[in-house]
């Protein structure tokens, strides 16, 4: 699906890489010999994937917030890039309750400020051709339809993360109209898109208030897991899935900006839309058993039934997803007993790329 060829000596900024997609994403692209600046805050937690992979010897990595304007716009400047990739965000539906100012903040402000950041560069002769905004299968107005949300479909969100990715995406197609509309002589012509994926899971996550490393966690101290909705449908898919999708999408973006400047879904495969308890299930057979309990209390409102349909994505850029959610799952399985076993984590990583990328169909 991908060009890896065209990665080679390609300048890429990216906003948020010392999280889990974007750890994963860094050492993709450097496998591809890209050149990669990297502008986020220090991992937020330990253990983090970003360091047990050893990703600043491979990039050039800044700390910075995305919040800091000024700091965020001199970076991207000096780092000259040919593709911008935005991960930066408060990610996590659960804490987005808890600080909703600081989620809105860091989602909405945040894209203001990384898109003020290109348009500038532009303006002052920089050769930036494409800009991948990442948001989220949350971004749709949930109705609960067992179908899968389309693109055209209207965007909403009832928490604050879920709103918060909508009002980037409002940002980033207001942008896009006034600064960035190839077809404006006043403006240069960038090509600006915005992904939605589904629901990642992958090696390397260990965020709280999460499924799968919740689960992961229960596994490697041999406790009982908690999980808040057992019946909830949602979209999951091995975080190389969506990489692959932004990856392409950027390829498309540099070569004809104005085709593919719009928003794009990169889900899994329909049947792999699953409840909850089934992963649950599937994943501790895999591991060997594992004790749930099924957490009654009160909890914030979330969505109870969410797919994608990524027919436009599978039709115009040639995009489909690889793995089986049974085959991600067990990706997972076996990437955290090469943690367990001390295995170098890198090259876990990248063996397991490669058999995305290149041995696997």
């Amino acid at each position: 699906m991908m060009n890896p060829s065209f990665w080679r000596n390609k300048k890429v900024f990216i906003t948020g890489h010392t999280g889990f997609k974007g750890s994963w994403l860094c050492l993709w692209l450097a496998a591809m010999g890209a050149k990669v600046t990297g502008y986020a805050l220090a991992p937020q937690q330990q253990p983090n994937l970003y360091e047990l992979c050893n990703i600043d010897a491979m990039i050039q990595s800044v700390t910075g917030d995305i919040r800091d304007s000024a700091r965020l716009s001199k970076v991207l400047l000096a780092a000259e890039p040919d593709i911008v990739i935005h991960m930066a965000a408060q990610a996590l539906v659960k804490p987005s309750y808890e600080t909703p100012a600081y989620t809105f903040e860091v989602n909405v402000m945040g894209t203001v400020n990384l898109l003020d950041a290109v348009k500038l560069a532009v303006e002052s002769g920089a050769g930036i051709k494409a800009v991948v905004n990442v948001t989220t299968d949350k971004v749709y107005e949930n109705q609960e339809w067992a179908w899968g949300y389309r693109e055209s479909d209207r965007l909403g969100g009832y928490d604050p993360y879920s709103n918060s990715k909508a009002c980037s995406e409002l940002v980033t197609a207001s942008y896009r109209n006034s600064f960035f509309h190839s077809k404006d002589e006043k403006v240069h012509g960038v090509g600006i898109a915005t992904a939605r994926a589904g629901n990642v899971i992958g090696g390397g996550d260990f965020a709280q208030n999460r499924l799968v490393p919740d689960m992961v966690r229960a596994f490697m101290d041999g406790s009982a897991v908690s999980i808040r909705n057992p019946h909830a449908i949602r979209p999951w898919q091995h975080v190389l899935e969506p990489l692959s999708g932004y990856l392409l999408l950027a390829e498309k973006l540099y070569a004809n900006g104005s085709e593919y400047a719009e928003g794009w879904n990169f889900g899994p495969r329909d049947e792999d839309a699953r409840p909850v308890g089934q992963i649950v299930e599937i994943l501790g057979v895999k591991w060997g058993g594992v004790v749930v309990h099924t957490d009654i209390g009160k909890h914030p409102h979330e969505a109870h039934e969410l797919k994608l349909d990524c027919s436009k994505a599978q039709r115009r850029l040639g995009w489909k997803p690889r793995w089986t959610l049974d085959q991600a799952l067990d990706k997972v399985v076996e990437w955290t007993l090469a943690y367990q076993g001390n295995e170098d984590i890198r090259q876990v990583c990248l063996k397991q790329w490669n058999e995305y990328a290149g041995k696997t169909s």
